[in-house]
């Protein structure tokens, strides 16, 4: 029990010498201070000796701070009102509370050295408006600050403030005795106001600098960071006059680029369609020919359409002039052809009629099933299709029979045929046509019908084809009649092809 209550005594006495010598230092004595420190210094407690911010001058002058962070080169100098009495842990809460920036990231330089948060500005030889101190900010990755760890340091402050409060109160007895004790001991300080906290700002944390902007910023102040994209304008937000006014130039700026926007996209609609009507474009910059390596002065050049290739006139006209394929390539080894519109432009009237026949030949010579009008020095020809038997020539008049590949007007296949076979004895041009209808037969590509003997050709499609003379229905692979004496549908006779699900030959294609 004496063990308990011995240092509770030692305590006390420590409290009531530690007021004693407050006042002593206040007035001067320092006899009585002398005395007071040996009796204190006998009890060996903790004690803290500061300062009284009165003792100060407490005019409040205007500090110039010169403001730089990690992340950035740029330096940026405020003003901030503070008095000399003021300690670096207030002044830190003071810039936490007006620019955002929490104290942990703070590093205050003043005098070439680093300021410690118990010192006071006065103790650093600062006395007047317009001295000048450096405060560099850390990046909250450095200094291992999260928003969790930031709040958790807002209430640990807090809960400081309220515990110096208490330390601060003192109970009084009730009665007589409570009035004796108080005039034996003098009244205690009064206690300390606790810790003033940051108020609530509105506004976004930069990810970058941690700089708290305000909430219509679409980028950090200090450094220039984007907004979060998750961040919405609270609805309790008063923009000051100052931002109303930059939110007007900002709609207004942004009304004067989409109808910039909007006219150069009318400008180049425009220029599409007058490029449109003309054939040939021409280059709008210098460039040079990669054929005969020249420099193209602006509108020397022609700008290929599908391509957007350069080129010189002499080099296209050459090019063109110089193709043996119905269309033409671009030079520059690329898969695009130059359109009818620009070659047509490039060459002159007679160029580029030789430049259609030479594409007409090429065209009829490459198709499958061309026909070519049998009249003489007749350039007329046409592709068939397998249920056209006669070609009329545009150019000539002439009426072409596709299956005789000749000329016999007046007269049908089987009277043409015979008077070919009377007038070949006699006639070197019959003759020819009849020795060339014979190697069409004997190499399979006409046969005569079994029933009126006349040549016929099939020209495509499947093996079922049909004598223009007799009208008799043939199977191309048989040779045959595809069916007997009385007609369509008799199975008595011809090739019997699908008769009991069997083709008529291994290479029949379907002639039923």
């Amino acid at each position: 029990m004496a063990s308990e209550v011995r240092p509770r005594v030692e305590l006390k006495e420590a409290e009531e010498l530690a007021c004693s010598l407050s006042e002593a230092l206040s007035s001067g004595d320092g006899q009585e201070a002398v005395k007071l420190c040996e009796k204190l210094s006998k009890l060996s407690v903790p004690v803290t000796v500061s300062i009284n911010s009165q003792a100060f001058p407490q005019d409040v002058i205007r500090l110039l701070v010169g403001v730089e962070d990690a992340l950035s080169e740029n330096y940026i100098q405020v003003t901030v009102e503070v008095t000399l009495g003021m300690r670096i842990a207030q002044l830190k809460e003071k810039i936490s509370q007006d620019y955002g920036f929490p104290p942990v990231l703070q590093r205050w330089v003043i005098g070439k050295r680093l300021a410690r948060d118990q010192e006071t500005l006065f103790s650093h030889g600062i006395r007047q408006s317009g001295d000048k101190v450096f405060l560099f900010i850390r990046s909250a990755q450095a200094a291992n600050l999260t928003r969790q760890q930031e709040r958790l340091d807002q209430e640990q402050l807090r809960f400081e403030g309220i515990v110096e409060s208490m330390h601060s109160m003192q109970l009084l007895a009730r009665g007589a005795a409570g009035v004796e004790n108080t005039a034996k001991n003098p009244p205690p300080p009064p206690p300390k106001p606790p810790a003033v906290l940051p108020k609530p700002q509105l506004g976004w944390a930069c990810a970058m600098c941690t700089y708290v902007n305000k909430p219509i910023r679409p980028g950090c102040e200090m450094c220039g960071g984007e907004r979060p994209a998750d961040y919405v304008v609270p609805n309790i937000y008063q923009p000051s006059q100052q931002e109303l006014e930059w939110i007007q130039q900002e709609r207004l700026a942004t009304l004067q680029y989409e109808q910039a926007q909007q006219e150069e996209r009318e400008r180049n609609y425009l220029h599409l369609l007058a490029t449109e009507d003309l054939n040939l474009i021409p280059n709008s910059t210098e460039i040079e020919c990669p054929i005969c390596f020249s420099t193209l002065q602006p509108e020397e050049g022609i700008v290929l359409r599908e391509c957007l290739h350069t080129f010189c006139r002499d080099c296209l006209v050459g090019t063109i002039v110089n193709c043996q394929d119905a269309e033409v390539s671009c030079p520059d080894n690329c898969e695009s052809k130059l359109l009818d519109r620009e070659i047509q432009a490039l060459l002159t009237d007679e160029e580029h009629q030789r430049f259609l026949e030479l594409r007409l030949s090429i065209a009829e010579s490459r198709s499958e099933h061309s026909f070519h009008c049998q009249t003489f020095n007749c350039r007329g020809w046409c592709i068939y299709e397998d249920e056209v038997n006669e070609f009329h020539c545009e150019l000539c008049g002439e009426t072409n029979c596709i299956l005789c590949r000749a000329i016999h007007k007046d007269m049908n296949c089987k009277d043409y045929q015979d008077d070919l076979r009377i007038r070949a004895q006699n006639d070197e041009a019959a003759q020819q046509t009849n020795q060339m209808l014979q190697s069409m037969l004997q190499n399979g590509e006409a046969m005569k019908c079994p029933r009126c003997d006349v040549i016929v050709q099939k020209k495509d499609g499947c093996d079922w084809i049909c004598c223009l003379m007799c009208k008799t229905e043939i199977c191309w692979v048989t040779k045959q009649a595809r069916w007997g004496p009385n007609g369509n549908g008799d199975t008595s006779g011809g090739c019997g092809c699908r008769v009991n699900n069997q083709p008529c030959h291994p290479n029949c294609q379907n002639c039923h």
